[in-house]
């Protein structure tokens, strides 16, 4: 049997796992069980876990189905052929749409209520079931829900969790916090600890996975911080730094708090702010996740759809989440929420946490929250490692109320910020460098137009429409293949499936220059047609 690592489920004990059933009239109900029981034995799941076991309205009241459900203690949920049809599956089968209306009837029952696909289609084998019909078994994993479980309508996809009906909210697996805690990444589905740079480190690719602008940092910048290094026997002082920030968005120094980059930023918020209920709007940077999970919380996800192109609805955020994160624009999706949306979402006693690290990339800077101070709770996050290509620097800056701010300091190390990164913050908050930031958003404007009409050739390629982001993201089938292929052709592009409400059939590319896209296009096409047909199953 071939599928998914499938890692310790969402939680010990917690029923989470959603059986998808296909079979031809008159099945018995020993071979459906059989295979059912068969199937999870060889994957280490346990029965125990399964809710329900799902397939098609017409065959609903089939008894050999029913039967093998009454057996394992379930309810048979069944869907109506159109909306299992709507839903992407790794292995579809002609025969099979032909027939059932839908190209894997197990595969697309498991998948259309539950977030990821832990055992693809399984066949039954010879014996009681030859001579009655075939069988298929597939395996979903559903992420317990904060209430209970929710209604789906309309289409799914095989790769994004459920956020639709009346209360979008699923927790994340969360082991209990270790002393002191550390990251319990594993448990949580999607390798949260993984980075675009490690699809680059020690190979000589052209980098598509990284979001850092090239040829940066420029050459007056790297003259400033090398001035910077005749003062390193001194503590670092980051009072100019801070006020040429407060400055640059027209603030009070005190709402200003200089940190080393937005990485630690994340860090304080988990340690430092209170938080009963912290919710992080996903697909987004999973580092968020990460430290509020290594701070010991149990973290809520609110998983945004493909299907709605990745757009926020505010009602998705539950009333009780009192720590809410989320990114804009948003990586991986390069999704730009409007600020007024986003400003739904902040109410007294709530923290709203804005990632703003990729907001000088849009033109104009639309949709900013940095400057605003009428937001209760708001909370904004800068990075300046995207622009200027200071990820080895480390500098990076929150904008939030004072006392949130002062919060936010006394969980700092001293002297979090370095001499050198303190030049390098002062430096980008001058005159020239808005002016060149500017500049470059709009080239990478430019750019990204030319990728995105490039990509659109191609058949194969779904991409997330609306891009605002230096990235854009794109889904497709064999998704790893082609990465893999491309990496023999040069290119780096960075996986989708870290990014929890995402899957294997995602990745996400780097804008470039136009004749970087133009090479890597070129490669794209190679990499698409040399893949080997795969039969059906």
């Amino acid at each position: 049997m071939t599928g998914a690592s499938l890692g310790p489920g969402p939680e010990s004990g917690a029923r989470s796992l959603v059986v998808g059933v296909g079979a031809r009239r008159g099945v018995p109900g020993d071979a459906v069980f059989a295979l059912i029981e068969a199937v999870l034995s060889g994957a280490g799941l346990d029965p125990a876990d399964v809710v329900e076991v799902a397939t098609v309205d017409a065959k609903g009241d089939e008894p050999g189905i029913v039967g093998a459900a009454a057996r394992l203690g379930v309810p048979v949920r069944t869907h109506p052929a159109g909306a299992l049809a709507a839903v992407r599956v790794p292995h579809p089968s002609a025969g099979v749409g032909a027939a059932a209306g839908t190209p894997s009837v197990a595969e697309a029952a498991a998948l259309i209520e539950a977030d990821e696909l832990v055992v693809p289609k399984t066949r039954s084998p010879g014996g009681k079931a030859a001579a009655k019909g075939v069988v298929t078994c597939a395996v979903a994993r559903r992420f317990p829900a904060a209430d209970g479980t929710f209604d789906v309508s309309g289409g799914k996809t095989s790769t994004s969790p459920v956020t639709a009906g009346s209360r979008p909210f699923t927790m994340a697996a969360m082991n209990p916090p270790t002393h002191p805690p550390t990251r319990d990444l594993e448990s949580a589905g999607p390798d949260l600890g993984h980075h675009g740079d490690a699809e680059v480190r020690g190979e000589n690719l052209t980098d598509l996975a990284v979001n850092v602008r090239t040829h940066t940092p420029p050459p007056w910048l790297r003259e400033r911080i090398a001035a910077s290094l005749t003062s390193l026997a001194a503590y670092p002082d980051g009072s100019s730094a801070r006020a040429a920030v407060a400055g640059r968005h027209g603030l009070p120094v005190e709402r200003v708090l200089l940190t080393a980059g937005a990485a630690e930023a994340f860090v304080l918020i988990a340690r430092a702010l209170p938080a009963r209920r912290p919710v992080v709007v996903h697909p987004q940077f999973t580092e968020p996740e990460a430290a509020l999970r290594a701070a010991g919380h149990e973290v809520g996800r609110v998983l945004l759809r493909a299907e709605d192109g990745f757009r926020l609805d505010p009602a998705a955020v539950p009333e009780e989440a009192d720590l809410v994160m989320v990114g804009n624009p948003t990586n991986p999706t390069s999704v730009l929420h409007p600020a007024a949306l986003l400003e739904k979402l902040a109410r007294p006693g709530r923290t709203l946490v804005v990632d703003e690290a990729f907001m000088d990339v849009v033109p104009g800077e639309r949709e900013a929250l940095c400057d605003r101070t009428d937001i209760p709770g708001l909370v904004v996050l800068r990075s300046l490692t995207k622009t200027w290509g200071l990820a080895g620097l480390r500098i990076g800056y929150v904008l939030a109320e004072p006392e949130t701010v002062a919060r936010l300091a006394d969980a700092q190390p001293l002297w979090p910020v370095s001499t050198p990164a303190l030049a390098a913050a002062e430096a980008c908050m001058e005159p020239r460098a808005l002016v060149e930031a500017a500049q470059a958003a709009d080239r990478i404007t430019v750019d990204r137009a030319h990728l995105l009409a490039g990509l659109a050739e191609f058949s194969e390629v779904e991409v997330v429409e609306a891009a605002r982001g230096p990235f854009v993201l794109v889904r497709l089938e064999r998704a790893a293949e082609v990465r893999e292929r491309l990496r023999l052709l040069g290119f780096a592009a960075r996986r989708g499936d870290t990014f929890p409400g995402l899957g294997p059939r995602w990745l996400r590319l780097a804008v470039r220059d136009r004749a970087t896209t133009n090479r890597f296009l070129q490669a794209l096409d190679q990499a698409v047609q040399a893949l080997p047909a795969r039969s059906g199953r």
